[in-house]
């Protein structure tokens, strides 16, 4: 995708408007197209980091959350990855969490990554140098495995 503007930030610095459109999209993807009803404001937002991918025209083109160490696993994480559905293919995915990566190193040096990954993403995470570290479990009745990136 071209003319696209990465941000990250933390949840304090999230304009209104930025907020609305994040859980906007998470709900798209993760409760509309997953048929997954669950609250997906988890209280853990205010404790992240925001890395966004907008577009020209303000679209939330990609997310995710850099989660901090202790919140959600021992290890730092990055978790709610999502491409928006007319983003998808067109390889902001792969530029999502290769920034997510690093954006989670710099803000906790020195720890591993931690994800709870939807198994289908198995091979998409470990051609980033994810390790599967479980056996897959089943959360809202989507298979899920842990994968640590050290």
């Amino acid at each position: 995708m071209q003319n696209i503007t990465w941000q990250c930030c933390s949840f304090s610095d999230l304009t209104t408007i930025q907020l609305y459109t994040i859980l906007q999209a998470r709900a798209e993807v993760f409760v509309l197209e997953q048929n997954c009803p669950y609250l997906d404001p988890d209280g853990a937002d205010m404790e992240c980091q925001h890395l966004m991918a907008w577009t020209e025209d303000q679209q939330l083109a990609a997310y995710l959350r850099v989660v901090p160490p202790g919140l959600k696993f021992e290890e730092a994480s990055v978790g709610r990855v999502i491409t928006s559905k007319f983003a998808r293919g067109s390889g902001i995915g792969k530029q999502l969490l290769i920034k997510g990566i690093a954006a989670c190193q710099a803000a906790y040096p020195g720890s591993a990554i931690r994800i709870g990954a939807q198994h289908y993403l198995e091979k998409f995470y470990q051609s980033f140098g994810f390790v599967t570290d479980s056996d897959m479990y089943l959360e809202d009745d989507i298979p899920h495995i842990e994968m640590i990136l050290r």
